[in-house]
Formats: C-alpha cells, structure tokens, sequence
C-alpha cells in the first residue's frame, strides 16, 4: 500500500492512489506544497507576448508561494504541441498551460486533434489582452484606417500575418468579412518576417500584434491607423480606435491566459486562479503589462470559462466564413 492510500485509510477511507489528490485538496490540505516545482507550459517560443506575460506571472507565484516555477517553451503546431501536452498531464495542479487567443481559434482548425481541447483541459484564469494595432509603412498612400476601408474596395491590397489562423489573419478576415473586401492574405513564419516586409513596401498592411509592431511604429518606420480596442492605448494615444474610426465590430485583443489538466481539482483550479487574479491586479505588475501593450483583464477560472467559450464560437464563425485552413 503508498503512502497516499495510508492517508486515505488513515481516515476510514480507501481510496485508489489516483483520486488521493483530489479527496487531500477536498479535505483543505494546502496546494501546492511549499518547494514544489510547477511547470508552466508555454507552447510558443521565448520572447514573445505569451512568454513574457507568462514569467512575469511565474516569478510572482514562485515568490508568493515559495515553490520553483519552471517555463518550458514547447513551440510548435500552432500551439498544439505544447498544449498537447500538458492535456495528457497528471491533474496535480503542478503542470499548466499559457494559451492565446488562437487556442480558441484551433479548435474549429484542428478538428482532428490528437486532444480535445474542451474536454482535456480545464480553465484557470484569465491574465490580460493585447489589441491587435492595424499598421501601414511609413510611406504608404494610405492615410488613415477609414482611407484603408476606402482603397480596399477599389484596388487590390495584400496584407501579412504571422501564419494561417494567427490573430492577424483573423483580424484580417474579420475585417474582410465587415468591410466586404478581399484584402489577400500573404502568411509568414512568425510576425517579424511581416514586419520585415511591411517595413520594405512588399505588404500592404498588417492587423498587428501590438509588442511586434510598437517598436517600428515608434521609431516611424511603420504608421498606425486604428487601434482595435474599446479606448485608446496609452502607449499610442493619438491613435484612434476602430470604432472612432468608422469600425466599431472590429475589436480584437490577442489575450493570454492559463490552463490545467481537466483532471485537476477544483480547489486545486479556485486557489490558483484567485492567486493569479491577485497578482495581475497588483499594481507593480499592472503597470509592467500596460508599459509592454497588454491591458490587464484578469477573471478567475468561472469568468474565465465563459469567456473562453464565446471567444471559440466567435472565431469559428470567422474561420468558417473565410474558409481558413491550419498551414
């Protein structure tokens, strides 16, 4: 008999050793234990908006629960590689999942997954989103968002993504679709290579991830038109929403959040998520993600949970309507 069987037993109860976790957190017994190692599964690679948020949020958790937070960039597939992973992990609340917004959209891009991506995962919290900067070369004729709107009706404009179903070439379908244009989607490995090319007059435009574009936007190599966000970003203040500038259905923000084994326990998932809550609306942290381009939007795992939801039927919808296929 191990040792978690005993601590069941020891109570007049025997439990299979799988379900040991489970009946320890129900009983209040503390998670995580103090100098345990959580490992944060980030399925993209270092340096990107996923993976700075992402060790951000784990110093502070390490720091306020004493344990060892590990990232593990596991990039790949879109995503799915990493979170491939972490669905198939023990639900012990010690190994987590960083996902974006095109987790949302892979589920209607990967209907044949080797994971299912409602069922083996479970929602923890919510961490903040990041607006998606609709930019222009620095010497294009296009003048402003509404000039955009205007010309793509009258002429062909090719705009970059960083790959088939990524926020920018959602962001691009969707404004397709409100717009009724055919702006030509041009895919790149990665949203540098767009910027390269937007930078040097080969793209039309781009529908941004904001911490890729910012520095070229303030360096004047790249103008910005519209911003698609309820208000304007501090970072760009002169830079009109899209709803200001004539496109109010146009409002996207790549967000980031965090997920766990659908296995996990729920008292496990409600004291990570409200400490995740609390560290995202500490003002030290705040201030670090508005200075980056996110905004913070922490909701715990139940608001988080019905975000989730309508984020992946709002993008299926794009998804079908443009006919986008995974690369």
């Amino acid at each position: 008999m191990n040792r978690r069987e005993l601590l069941c037993r020891g109570s007049g109860l025997a439990l299979p050793a799988a379900l040991a976790p489970q009946w320890l957190w129900a009983q209040g017994i503390d998670y995580p234990k103090p100098g345990s190692t959580i490992r944060y599964v980030v399925p993209f690679p270092p340096g990107g908006l996923t993976d700075v948020m992402a060790r951000q949020l784990g110093q502070q958790l390490a720091e306020r629960w004493k344990v060892t937070v590990v990232i593990d960039n596991k990039p790949g597939g879109g995503g799915q590689i990493g979170a491939d992973a972490v669905a198939k992990a023990p639900g012990d609340g010690h190994t987590l999942l960083a996902i974006t917004l095109t987790h949302a959209a892979n589920v209607t891009l990967f209907p044949k997954a080797s994971f299912d991506f409602k069922k083996d995962l479970k929602p923890v919290a919510l961490l903040a989103g990041s607006p998606m900067l609709v930019v222009v070369p620095a010497s294009s004729p296009i003048k402003d968002f509404r000039d955009l709107m205007a010309q793509a009706r009258t002429r062909a404009l090719n705009g970059g993504s960083s790959g088939n179903g990524t926020p920018p070439h959602l962001t691009l379908a969707l404004f397709n679709d409100l717009v009724k244009t055919q702006i030509q989607h041009v895919p790149y490995k990665g949203g540098a290579p767009s910027m390269t090319d937007l930078i040097g007059g080969q793209l039309d435009a781009v529908f941004s991830n904001m911490p890729e574009s910012m520095p070229h936007v303030k360096s004047g190599k790249l103008r910005a038109l519209a911003i698609a966000s309820t208000a304007r970003h501090p970072l760009v203040p002169d830079v009109p929403t899209t709803a200001e500038a004539g496109l109010p259905a146009l409002q996207v923000e790549n967000w980031t959040a965090m997920m766990a084994p659908s296995t996990t326990p729920d008292a496990a998932v409600h004291k990570l998520g409200a400490e995740v809550v609390k560290i995202m609306t500490s003002p030290d942290i705040d201030e670090r993600a508005r200075a980056q381009g996110f905004r913070v939007d922490a909701r715990p795992a139940d608001r988080f949970g019905s975000f989730l939801d309508e984020e992946i039927a709002r993008w299926a919808r794009v998804i079908k309507t443009a006919g986008i296929r995974a690369d």
